[in-house]
């Protein structure tokens, strides 16, 4: 996992928490923006790390099979 990838999940986990945070004290009217960011790093999160796995799939070289 590369240091991009840390920081934008420990951003979205300190952002669920405020939020929770703000929901309790203030309500849920007050934290819909900071979970609407966290959900957005989220999907950023996401995005990031399916696109790796696909460039590793293709720059992978193919296993040969072998011939009976």
């Amino acid at each position: 996992m590369k240091l991009a990838d840390v920081l934008i999940l420990s951003l979205s986990l300190a952002l669920i928490i405020i939020g929770i945070h703000q929901t309790l004290t203030v309500g849920i009217g007050y934290s819909y923006t900071i979970f609407m960011f966290a959900v957005a790093l989220l999907f950023w999160f996401q995005y990031r790390r399916t696109k790796r796995a696909e460039e590793e799939e293709i720059s992978s070289p193919k296993s040969k099979k072998k011939k009976r």
